[in-house]
């Protein structure tokens, strides 16, 4: 292993990423908290906000999601917002102490009759001086360009997990069409956000085995967002055990150490997530979360439970934007 994990490597191996896992943990999160103070203020977090501005009626079949046609949820589809109430939204995120607006619509993929209203919706966000993001699905090269010269600052697309578990969790598209829609995504000259989840009944391989397919890419994902499952009834695993504490700080830290210029943003889960985990999570390298009451269809803590969680740690919103960082 390469003595200094603080700069940036695209060669790990999977052995390697296994033996960070492996560390005692207080010496993980030492290695991870002396990385992150390489290239971030310690002290700072990227504030992050999310929209579902198009939600349920997805014909994938992912596992952990309650907007899939495939299972029987409380969830109801509706149509593609308007331009201006998305706008009107995050102009109550800014105002609320955002930095980053995040936009997502439940679907496989993104087409091009959609692609005026969705350009529109970025158009807007981004003159409220806001980062942008969307999550709409796999993109052609064509549509990547044509977000891209919408002012679109970010593209989310999760790999989920590590690709020998993959299968285990969807089935309606493959490992390879995630990569070649971030490829399109890099190729356009927008930044990428790409994570996954914890808790889906995967190893601590297929965890290490997720890091490794992110630390690989020909660019580290400027963000990278790291969900704990949120289980919802009538999903495949909506009955799935929490992952241990120690082992999602261990995930962060791992993260940190692999992808150190990253903003590596805790996101899906911090609803039962005890303030002190949360605490653990920054000290190992994780300095984004989303707020406002709800992510896409999930819980998400209220505004003023993060407001005293950042006053009692002597936190305060990122100075610099994270396409800023790259």
């Amino acid at each position: 292993m390469a003595a200094d994990p603080a700069q940036p490597r695209h060669d790990w191996t999977l052995e390697e990423v296994e033996a960070l896992f492996e560390l005692p943990f207080t010496e993980l999160v030492f290695r991870a908290a002396a990385v992150h103070r390489r290239w971030f203020d310690p002290t700072e977090l990227q504030i992050s906000q999310l929209l579902s501005v198009k939600t349920g009626g997805c014909p994938e079949n992912c596992g952990y999601c309650s907007q899939s046609q495939h299972f029987k949820t409380a969830t109801t589809a509706s149509k593609l917002m308007e331009a201006d109430a998305v706008i009107a939204a995050a102009a109550e995120a800014k105002a609320g102490g955002a930095q980053r607006f995040c936009m997502g619509a439940a679907w496989r993929d993104l087409k091009d009759r959609d692609l005026p209203k969705v350009a529109a919706m970025i158009g807007g966000v981004k003159a409220l001086g806001l980062e942008t993001c969307a999550t709409l699905g796999m993109l052609t090269p064509d549509q990547a360009k044509a977000l891209k010269a919408a002012g679109l600052d970010f593209y989310n697309h999760n790999l989920d997990t590590g690709p020998d578990y993959y299968d285990q969790v969807v089935t309606t598209r493959t490992y390879q069409d995630r990569l070649d829609t971030l490829a399109a995504v890099r190729d356009a000259g927008m930044s990428t956000c790409c994570g996954g989840i914890v808790g889906m009944g995967e190893t601590r391989r297929d965890r290490a085995g997720l890091l490794h397919q992110l630390a690989t890419l020909p660019s580290h994902p400027e963000s990278l967002p790291v969900n704990d499952l949120m289980p919802i009834p009538g999903t495949p695993l909506g009955g799935s055990a929490p992952v241990d504490g120690f082992e999602f700080v261990r995930m962060i830290a791992v993260a940190r150490l692999v992808c150190p210029k990253s903003v590596v943003r805790i996101a899906a889960g911090r609803e039962h997530m005890s303030q002190e985990l949360q605490a653990l999570c920054f000290l190992a390298g994780a300095n984004s979360i989303f707020v406002g009451g709800r992510l896409l269809t999930t819980d998400n803590p209220e505004k003023s439970a993060d407001d005293a969680l950042l006053a009692e740690l002597k936190m305060r919103p990122m100075t610099r934007k994270a396409a800023e960082l790259a």
